[in-house]
């Protein structure tokens, strides 16, 4: 399952190394690919993510999920 998330915030490599730590460390989670540019990050996982568990992982690497 692939789903494509909005996040404010990230502006360089570091921003990419943060987010993609946090969500891959999600259960099930089994690609993450972030489009700095667009400010957006497709999660690959074996199940539906909870939005709440997703913000949350993106909260603690600093940044903002939106548009959810």
């Amino acid at each position: 399952m692939e789903t494509t998330y909005q996040v404010n915030g990230m502006t360089c490599g570091h921003c990419v190394n943060s987010v993609s730590t946090e969500l891959s460390a999600l259960p099930g989670v089994t690609d993450v690919q972030v489009d700095l540019a667009g400010g957006r990050v497709t999660v690959t996982s074996q199940n539906p993510l909870d939005v709440d568990t997703v913000r949350a992982a993106v909260d603690e690497a600093g940044y903002d999920l939106v548009g959810v």
